[in-house]
């Protein structure tokens, strides 16, 4: 069994969901509201890195999905090199290293959005939740996709 974790990385904000391939069963984990810009997004990887060391043990099997920003023709542009950067960066302050997997997130956060829709929650408490719900979105179409191959 190989836990993942998955990271909707944001401007402002990055969420973050867990999950494993023998279950598949995925949940929202928690939002983090340090901006990617802040010290050339230091303080992110710093908080990244202490959040792969609290959910996984250094022995155990664990693994990145990090989402990738596509085009909706499905090319790289910008954003998705930055991201790859930022992922790079990551990997190399993780301890043990980690196995990094990108995954198209295209309409991840349009899915978390149509998920709260009727869920009764105020403006304030959806945009709290949403990119955690992003990145559990994220995971489900990761790991689906893993059982097809």
């Amino acid at each position: 069994m190989t836990r993942y974790l998955a990271i909707d990385l944001g401007d402002k904000r990055t969420g973050l969901a867990v999950g494993d391939d023998f279950t598949a069963v995925v949940a929202p984990l928690t939002v983090l509201e340090v901006p990617i810009a802040e010290r050339a997004g230091e303080a992110l990887l710093d908080t990244l890195a202490r959040a792969v060391a609290d959910q996984f043990s250094t022995s155990s099997p664990a693994e990145l999905v990090i989402g990738l920003p596509l085009n909706m023709d499905g090319t790289e542009g910008r954003r998705a090199k930055l991201v790859r950067e930022f992922a790079a960066r990551l990997e190399s302050r993780l301890t043990p290293r980690r196995t990094i997997h990108f995954f198209d997130e295209r309409l991840t956060s349009v899915e978390a959005d149509w998920q709260m829709a009727q869920s009764g929650r105020t403006h304030g408490q959806k945009k709290k939740t949403r990119d955690a719900l992003a990145a559990a979105v994220l995971l489900r179409g990761f790991l689906a996709s893993r059982e097809k191959a």
